[in-house]
């Protein structure tokens, strides 16, 4: 295309391309953009607009020049047109692996421990805890509902399961330590916002690990971006004299999005002089107690805020416990 131009009009212009963000991750893009000669985009399939009919052609020439025109207006200054995708080093990408497979691993743990459970429970057997670690001495001493030995396949199938359970348990303490090595690296660094987040009582490796790798690693403008990465900005609907809100857009990071949930809930239990626990508990006393679950997603927007604020620009959250040194 390069040398039809220049054939043209004697002269070499930049090639501009643009992919949708998949399967493939980021590997195209760096190699393009290693080109000076290439800019390279990669955009969010989601967030260009269609058509609205209820059957509309999709193929893959149609898409393409959708892709197109949406890079065109993009590239005349019309921002609101698509998103584009913000490209993460090599670095932060590698750093978020860790987290990403802790949570892979504990939910095969989970998965393997229902099973024996449910295996034991097709017999009568109750009350075994396959995590504990006597599990293999506490399985010889079961006995049926009906005062039978476990069954000699059941059994060996259970030890197989149990097998691969203790698998999974090693292979999630051998992730976690180098989850805390990667924490004690950033330690090194002065005001690391992962060690900052350390510091806040309520907040353990874990959560300080996510928080960091899946948002606060990010540079944003505001704190509506902030809320709208994680997918708990408000999501309005206005048309003529309809005016109401539908909710949360759950448009952003899902891992994020149910981490500062749970992390919402535990602040109330370890913060409860906070501000913001204040602000939770006198919301939910005006609404003689209704409305919990709503509440505490917003509290869950607020926090999000107020760790972005705190390890950004040193701003300390009003009425937090800071742990000892």
């Amino acid at each position: 295309m390069r040398d039809k131009a220049l054939v043209r009009t004697g002269k070499l212009y930049r090639v501009v391309v643009i992919q949708e963000a998949g399967l493939d991750g980021f590997w195209i893009h760096r190699s393009l953009t290693r080109e000076d000669w290439i800019e390279s985009h990669i955009v969010d399939a989601a967030s260009i607009a269609v058509s609205r009919k209820r059957r509309r052609a999709k193929t893959d020439r149609i898409d393409g020049e959708t892709m197109i025109r949406t890079l065109l207006a993009y590239k005349r200054g019309e921002p609101r047109i698509c998103s584009m995708v913000r490209i993460p080093t090599p670095q932060d990408e590698d750093r978020r692996r860790i987290g990403r497979e802790r949570k892979v691993l504990v939910d095969e743990r989970t998965l393997h421990i229902n099973r024996i459970k449910g295996l034991l429970f097709n017999q009568g057997i109750r009350g075994y805890e396959p995590a504990r670690r006597d599990r293999r001495d506490r399985l010889d001493e079961l006995r049926t509902g009906d005062g039978r030995d476990v069954p000699r396949h059941i059994k060996a199938q259970i030890l197989r399961e149990i097998g691969r359970l203790e698998l999974l348990i090693e292979q999630i303490k051998a992730v976690e330590a180098e989850r805390d090595a990667v924490l004690a690296q950033d330690e090194a660094v002065a005001v690391a916002p992962a060690m900052m987040l350390l510091g806040i009582k309520g907040i353990g490796p874990e959560f300080a690990s996510i928080l960091y790798t899946e948002c606060l690693s990010r540079h944003f403008d505001n704190r509506r971006q902030v809320a709208s990465y994680a997918g708990l900005a408000a999501s309005p609907w206005q048309s003529g004299t309809v005016n109401r809100e539908q909710g949360i857009s759950k448009a952003g990071n899902p891992r994020l999005r149910t981490t500062m949930v749970q992390l919402a809930w535990l602040w109330l239990r370890h913060q409860p002089d906070s501000t913001l626990s204040r602000w939770f508990q006198e919301r939910v006393k005006h609404n003689a107690g209704r409305g919990k679950t709503t509440t505490i997603v917003a509290l869950a927007r607020k926090l999000l805020v107020a760790f972005w604020k705190y390890v950004t620009f040193g701003v300390v959250i009003e009425g937090a416990i800071i742990k000892s040194a």
